[in-house]
């Protein structure tokens, strides 16, 4: 193991209290480094702790002004700017920071907003995203919000644009008359104190800095509370086991509703005084950072980065045109590592891809891979003060432990399992729940995985992924692992299929390499060969633009799921003599209806008997067949 000596701030009992802390320890030392533009990587804003530390504050400060106290939530929804940083650690300064996701529906924003009882929407404005801002200003005073608050570009300059009010005409169940106090942020801190909290108390280690909407794949997402505690005592084990020091960078290009750019990126760079340098609003995302990455990483001697997989799969194919000696903790997370992405990455660039897991639940990081302990397969040992330990969960709800190097549940216990999920804060009940998801202090992730001797974790998969053949369980990895180790695939997911007699079979979706590379008949002979189970080998497998990913890279597998059962239901249809009958796809309370148009009710039934699917017949509510998403780009949450 490599080890590196560590000097870190000590325990702060809140994120407020952290940044204070590291602007006395580092006043002059820089902080955060946004570029504006990666097309011109060399033109960045830079903070110092000590300017952070006054910006959170004068922010904190308007935010108490607006009327935010302690049990308040505030919604920040923009792309990544320095003001949207500072205003979420602001937001945990003086109530609590409710980060979601820009590209959400509007109604799915306002349900976020009413389902935490926010007063304030700090937004992206008009110049950083002309559609989203009307649409978020709207949704701010049907919310009845105290204030919509607007964001400029990092290296806007000269007078802004009218931010422009909704119509006075009243809407829908907004009180005649209710106009929100409307501006930029920028404007209402002008005058704020800078060097303390005016009208508010510190925020305790107990007390809730966040909450974190979950992906919410098949319905409205879950909002998981973290404390001050919670994001702390993470922060700090990332910190120690990364071994971050004084001014060493770190390159943050996950958006900022994300946990991982909250915690990996936001704060525990904090902890050692390290540099958080940001490429741009959306980051990774942005297809211009690619040209120019290696000489960001040369530019800004960024030591640590955090990344999905499918960042680095990019990377692996980017020549490397730059000096990266600095580069020594390339960091991959939030989703599984496919181990074609790990080597070719490390061929290409000499740097071993670490590996964490973890989850919002968890705050965020649970495991990690110190420098120099890297174990293919593995997602390195616990992160200091947290535990993991994998379960076998009866039928009848109880837990056993398992064996060291035994198969079951991951759990997580210790002080970053969260608050709960958030319960309607208007109706006087408890702020956060966390019934049924966390048993005598131990969270239930709901991933299965390993914990061998030395407390290495390794992971089986996701429990309600599993592909379930005949009472076979069938892990989709061993699947994807195969199709990725052929020439031609760049992309593969493997999903279950309905299937009548078994229950489910297992189907893949790949990305072909290019043009004219997919050969179903060749794929299924290779992952014949490759692929000893002869359950476990997909019964069939289709071609794909691109797979269906989330907003931060991860899998979005209940699209493909979804196209699986509407091709089974299909060929059923078919094969009765229905051929003019349409199937399509919805998601009511998280479980897929597929619902048939153009077709006998009776001789429906009678072609989809056996298969454990719900399937109506008439008009469907919102039908969208998942063909249909999959030849697009996904960007659901």
């Amino acid at each position: 193991m490599i080890t590196r000596e560590i000097k870190m701030l000590p325990r702060p009992t809140s994120t407020y209290q952290l940044l204070l802390d590291a602007a006395i320890a580092w006043p002059d030392g820089i902080a955060t480094q946004w570029i504006p533009d990666p097309a011109d990587p060399a033109r960045c804003l830079a903070w110092t702790y000590a300017e952070l530390a006054g910006t959170v504050t004068r922010i904190a400060n308007a935010l108490t002004a607006l009327g935010v106290r302690r049990e308040d939530a505030v919604t920040l929804s923009s792309a990544s700017t320095s003001m949207l940083y500072a205003a979420t650690l602001a937001a945990e300064a003086v109530g609590i920071a409710a980060p979601v996701n820009p590209v959400l529906s509007g109604e799915r924003i306002a349900e976020l907003i009413r389902r935490t009882g926010s007063r304030v929407l700090i937004a992206a404005g008009p110049e950083l995203d002309p559609q989203l801002w009307p649409r978020l200003l709207e949704v701010g005073r049907q919310a009845g919000m105290t204030a919509v608050l607007a964001l400029r570009p990092d290296g806007a300059h000269g007078e802004p644009p009218a931010l422009g009010l909704p119509g006075d005409e009243p809407a829908n169940g907004v009180p005649d008359g209710h106009r929100p106090v409307v501006a930029y942020l920028d404007e209402m801190i002008a005058g704020q104190p800078s060097g303390h909290l005016a009208g508010a108390d510190l925020p305790e280690a107990g007390d809730l800095a966040a909450f974190v909407h979950t992906g919410g794949t098949t319905g409205a997402p879950k909002i998981a509370a973290h404390t001050h505690a919670n994001q702390l005592a993470c922060g700090r084990g990332i910190a120690q086991c990364s071994g971050l020091a004084p001014r060493e960078g770190m390159l943050g290009g996950l958006p900022l509703f994300h946990v991982n750019a909250l915690i990996v990126t936001g704060i525990a760079p904090m902890f050692a005084g390290a540099r958080v340098v940001w490429p741009g609003p959306v980051g990774y995302r942005d297809k211009a950072l690619y040209t120019r990455f290696w000489k960001i990483i040369e530019h800004y001697q960024i030591a640590a980065m955090s990344a999905v997989p499918t960042v680095y799969a990019t990377l692996a194919q980017v020549p490397v045109d730059a000096d990266i000696s600095s580069l020594r903790l390339p960091i991959a997370g939030a989703a599984p590592l496919p181990s074609s992405v790990r080597e070719a990455f490390a061929a290409h660039t000499g740097r071993p891809l670490l590996e964490g897991y973890g989850l919002t639940e968890a705050t965020c990081a649970s495991t990690w891979t110190r420098p120099g302990e890297e174990r293919p397969g593995s997602v390195g040992r616990a992160l200091p003060g947290q535990h993991i330990k994998a379960v076998r969960i009866a039928d009848d709800g109880s837990w056993a432990d398992c064996a060291p190097g035994q198969t079951g549940v991951l759990a997580i216990g210790g002080p970053a399992v969260f608050a709960g999920y958030v319960t309607n804060p208007r109706l006087g009940g408890p702020r956060a729940s966390r019934e049924g998801v966390v048993r005598d202090g131990w969270l239930n992730t709901g991933d299965l995985g390993r914990v061998d001797a030395d407390g290495y974790v390794s992971l089986a998969g996701r429990a309600k992924d599993l592909i379930i053949r005949g009472g076979h369980n069938i892990d989709p990895r061993t699947i994807e692992e195969a199709l990725l180790a052929h020439p031609a695939v760049a992309a593969a997911a493997a999903v279950g299929r309905p299937d009548r007699h078994s229950g489910e079979v297992p189907v893949a979706y790949v990305v072909p390499a290019g043009p004219g590379r997919f050969d179903e008949a060749e794929l299924l002979a290779w992952a014949g060969t490759a692929i000893g189970e002869p359950a476990t080998r997909p019964k069939h497998i289709y071609p794909i633009t691109q797979i269906p990913v989330t907003a931060v890279g991860k899998q979005f597998k209940p699209a493909l799921a979804a196209d699986a059962a509407v091709r089974s239901v299909t060929d059923a249809l078919v094969a009765a003599g229905m051929t003019s009958a349409r199937a399509t796809t919805a998601h009511e309370d998280g479980r897929l209806v597929v619902t048939v148009t153009g077709a006998d009710p009776g001789q429906v039934r009678d072609a989809v008997a056996g298969f454990a699917l719900t399937v109506r017949c008439g008009p469907s509510p919102a039908p969208q067949t998942t063909r249909e998403v999959t030849r697009r780009k996904g960007t659901r949450p």
